[in-house]
């Protein structure tokens, strides 16, 4: 069973490298996160292998099971790889998005989506998304000149979501009471957060 899902979402940005002392590094970075109280992470890793990837998600989340924290991958990943890490939950990129058509995980795993428009909301309705970012609502280093919904299209997308909707783009924690006035659940980031 799930715990109550927080307010915050912590995305992770991606390890220096896929050497071991990067990959110490960034673990490091991630019990230090979790110390400060953190319990939804995300992490997020599009720059390693398939095997890479699952070595480092299963040494994440066992630090995320010992802090009490959930675990959302977002890689190189498929459903089964998915359930062969006990308790990890799958956040659907675009792509994996658009390739289920229903919930791809059981009851009790956590379902997450990338959202940027309605479609997207109706998509991660079809696949039983628990939750959803949707992005972009400020400008964001991460993609520099990218349009951005800005607070009223969000708001009117927000409230057609079937489902909590995570804020994600340019926010910190100073965007929370904002993004919930504009029908958000809860904010995400990277910056802002790790």
């Amino acid at each position: 069973m799930n715990a109550p899902l927080p307010r915050c979402c912590v995305i992770t940005p991606e390890p220096a490298s896929a050497s071991a002392a990067d990959r110490a590094a960034f673990l490091d970075r991630l019990s230090a996160v979790l110390a400060r109280g953190e319990t939804l992470v995300q992490l997020r890793v599009k720059s390693l292998d398939a095997a890479a990837f699952a070595s480092l998600a299963a040494a994440a989340l066992a630090r995320c099971d010992a802090a009490g924290a959930s675990l959302m991958l977002n890689g190189p990943i498929d459903a089964a790889g998915v359930m062969r890490l006990d308790g990890a939950g799958w956040h659907l990129d675009g792509a994996a998005l658009r390739a289920v058509a229903q919930r791809p995980l059981p009851a009790g795993r956590r379902v997450s989506a990338a959202c940027h428009s309605r479609d997207d909301l109706l998509l991660a309705a079809r696949a039983g998304a628990d939750f959803v970012t949707l992005s972009p609502v400020l400008p964001t280093l991460s993609h520099p000149g990218a349009p951005t919904l800005g607070w009223a299209q969000f708001d009117t997308l927000a409230a057609q979501a079937a489902m909590p909707v995570f804020a994600l783009g340019g926010m910190t924690r100073a965007h929370l009471d904002e993004a919930r006035r504009h029908g958000a659940y809860g904010i995400a980031g990277i910056r802002g957060f790790w």
